[in-house]
């Protein structure tokens, strides 16, 4: 079997609305086995995802993140992604990291957020200004076309530099906003619970491991809360793990993740705050590999 290499140029073929569509075939497949390894050097992580679903493939997908890079003038992230014959287990393709973290993360929450999501919403605040921030602007406005985004961040300079308008406070910025954001490395709560607002929904993306956390307990306790998949947050993320030791929260809260009847997974009124939980886990970068290779293998 030849093995091709996927470079990232090959985003010109993609579309929100392609990646949707695989997302929602890929959850029609049988429920993965899925395995995270996470490596520690201080504050450097190496996180290794593997899965196998069967009907799919099979992919593993390696990444280092560095956050000493910011002085070296480096990304923070760096990795691999190789994917493997569903039948034979063959080695088959090997797709550019960044473009399958982009797509996978960003599409991740937007498959959230249609569901989610007010149709009404136009006032998105995105939490955090890097890369996953910018791709979220694209994504969001594939579905609300009409949105206007604001941006918050510790660093005044990276949110300038989105050319978006910015907010100077961010607890004003949450209560004004129908969708907010996270995207951020913070480790300790940015959203209050008593910040937020009758008919808001919340994509959590950053927090990806214990000790990782964007919002509080009181914001989780108020919302109805979401997950992409329940095997990969309730006890690998500490946005979930904290809740639920707490008490704020129990597993029977969380009302669905994208396994389940999406009948389950929707807004029930126009005044619920609904949480998703980004858990990005090795399933979804796969569902994304193999919906861009064979964007590739048809251009």
């Amino acid at each position: 079997m030849s093995v091709e290499f996927v470079p990232f140029e090959a985003e010109r073929l993609l579309t929100w609305g392609g990646l949707m569509a695989a997302l929602e075939a890929g959850h029609r497949l049988p429920q993965p086995d899925i395995k995270d390894l996470f490596c520690y050097r201080g504050s450097d992580t190496i996180l290794d995802r593997a899965t196998w679903i069967d009907g799919l493939g099979a992919l593993v997908k390696v990444a280092t993140v560095v956050p000493g890079n910011v002085a070296r003038g480096l990304p923070t992230i760096h990795g691999s992604v190789t994917l493997y014959d569903d039948v034979t287990g063959e080695l088959s393709g090997l797709v550019d990291f960044h473009l399958v973290t982009k797509w996978k993360t960003a599409g991740d929450s937007l498959f959230a957020a249609s569901r989610l999501a007010r149709r009404d919403a136009r006032r998105f605040l995105l939490v955090g200004a890097g890369k996953v921030a910018q791709s979220m602007v694209d994504a969001y406005r594939s579905v609300w076309p009409e949105a206007e985004f604001t941006v918050w961040s510790r660093s005044r300079a990276s949110a300038e530099a989105m050319g978006l308008p910015v907010a100077e406070d961010l607890e004003a910025a949450v209560r004004a906003a129908d969708v907010i954001c996270t995207a951020t490395m913070a480790t300790e709560p940015l959203i209050r619970g008593d910040w937020l607002q009758p008919g808001q929904h919340l994509d959590l993306i950053g927090a990806y491991k214990p000790g990782m956390r964007e919002v509080d307990d009181s914001a989780m306790r108020r919302a109805r809360v979401f997950v992409d998949a329940r095997a990969t947050t309730l006890h690998h993320i500490g946005e979930l793990i904290e809740p639920l030791k707490s008490g704020a929260i129990t597993e029977a809260d969380i009302v669905a993740d994208y396994w389940d009847d999406p009948a389950r997974f929707v807004r029930r009124s126009a005044e619920e705050i609904t949480i998703a939980k980004n858990g990005g886990g090795a399933h979804l970068d796969l569902m994304t590999a193999m919906y861009i290779q064979k964007e590739w293998r048809a251009r």
